[in-house]
């Protein structure tokens, strides 16, 4: 739920405001206005909608002086109870209003949140201030995630960012690290920011568990793979069997092979896949398949945030400049890789927490209508912008979706 809690506007908080919006269009800078137009899937947006998209949700949930162009409600995601939403897959038809319309109407919305701002916010209205940023945030990571499948479709394998050359480390040998049952708490306990589907905070029961010291690498996976873990159906979920068949998955996606050697398209273009970086880009499937391999399992949720809860929300996030996973770096005193180079796959349904009450009004629309068919993942990734991710966040997807920056870590019972 929208805290009431929360201090009022502050200078600080117009800053991070206009950092944010700023941010966007500086993500946006290295395309042409044909890259910002393409949809190269259902699932995906096109950078120029997403631009769009975060400015509509400010003009349409802050109560903003001026009045906003008739084509606004195009960028309506699934806000069914404010209008009709346009139809996700033919976001990429979309040729009009073209880009330099959109960034001028960024443009006005920030001027108009600016000035919303030093005329006073009462506690609700910061709330949404501050959910419309971490709302822009997470679209700061889908322009990513977007444009990687978007590029990847391009037999050229363009380059988004020329990115800092592969640093040559092994990965630490995989360790493990043992924590105690018994009742626990999770979710947002405050103070600061949460989404609704964080809260509220709650006891659960946990047996003795141990969870992975890192993320599962590529060179693991390739075990995996050179084992015949894509052509041996009793690793496999009957629906991620029925997936791998359908869809011919024989790797990670974005993976090639050439000369025998695997490549994976990365923000940085054609690059050969690092033995010692975390695998990417895999389903909830490949994960349980591969876990099973191993003799493991998957995470729950409340387990990985109990050992993530004491530990500072840091790693190689978008603000690393890396935009790829990283081989990992031994931790002292607890696992490595908990937050950033890759959203962690976990063996918890999206769900509602105990007592859990969508926000009021559209708003709450955000996150409830979604608690069904969904994954939970956490951690965060290199494409998280800084600040972003917490113990408490909780992220979903589909169990097949791969474009995400997605990853491995494992557990076992103790």
């Amino acid at each position: 739920m929208i805290h009431a809690t929360i201090a009022p506007p502050s200078p600080a908080l117009q800053d991070r405001f206009r950092q944010v919006r700023r941010h966007s269009e500086v993500l946006a800078e290295p395309l042409s206005a044909e890259d910002a137009a393409a949809q190269s899937m259902a699932d995906a947006s096109p950078v120029k909608w997403h631009l769009a998209h975060t400015s509509w949700f400010f003009s349409t949930f802050l109560p903003l002086q001026g009045e906003a162009p008739d084509w606004a409600p195009l960028f309506n995601s699934y806000y069914e109870t404010v209008g009709q939403p346009y139809p996700r897959p033919r976001r990429g038809l979309l040729t009009r209003p073209g880009l330099a319309e959109i960034l001028a109407w960024r443009h006005a919305v920030s001027t108009a949140v600016a000035a919303l701002i030093e005329r006073g916010l009462d506690d609700r209205g910061t709330a949404l201030l501050e959910l419309g940023i971490a709302h822009e945030e997470q679209h700061q990571e889908l322009i990513l995630t977007d444009l990687l499948h978007l590029f990847a479709c391009n037999p050229l394998a363009p380059v988004y960012r020329p990115l800092p050359p592969a640093e040559s480390r092994p990965a630490p040998p995989l360790s493990w690290f043992e924590y105690e049952g018994g009742l626990a708490q999770i979710g947002h306990a405050g103070p600061g920011f949460a989404f609704d589907n964080e809260e509220p905070r709650h006891l659960v029961h946990l047996a003795p568990w141990r969870l992975g010291s890192r993320l599962v690498t590529n060179g693991e996976y390739l075990d995996f793979i050179g084992d015949g873990g894509y052509r041996r159906p009793e690793l496999w979920l009957s629906d991620g069997w029925a997936t791998v068949r359908n869809e011919a998955w024989q790797a990670p996606l974005y993976w090639r092979w050439q000369d025998g050697l695997p490549l994976a398209m990365t923000l940085g273009g054609l690059r050969a896949v690092d033995p010692a970086a975390p695998v990417a880009h895999v389903s909830y499937y490949e994960a349980d398949a591969y876990a099973r391999w191993a003799g493991k399992r998957l995470p729950a949720e409340a387990e990985w945030e109990r050992a993530a809860a004491a530990l500072p929300a840091i790693g190689n996030d978008q603000g690393s400049g890396a935009l790829r996973p990283l081989p990992a770096e031994p931790a002292a005193g607890h696992p490595a890789q908990l937050f950033g180079d890759l959203w962690e796959w976990t063996a918890s349904p999206y769900s509602a927490y105990p007592g859990y009450r969508p926000s009021a009004g559209a708003l709450g629309e955000y996150n409830g209508k979604f608690m069904v068919n969904q994954m939970v993942l956490r951690g965060g990734s290199c494409a998280s912008p800084p600040g972003h991710l917490r113990a408490s966040y909780r992220n979903f997807f589909p169990p097949a979706a791969r474009w995400q920056f997605s990853g491995i870590r494992l557990a076992e019972d103790a």
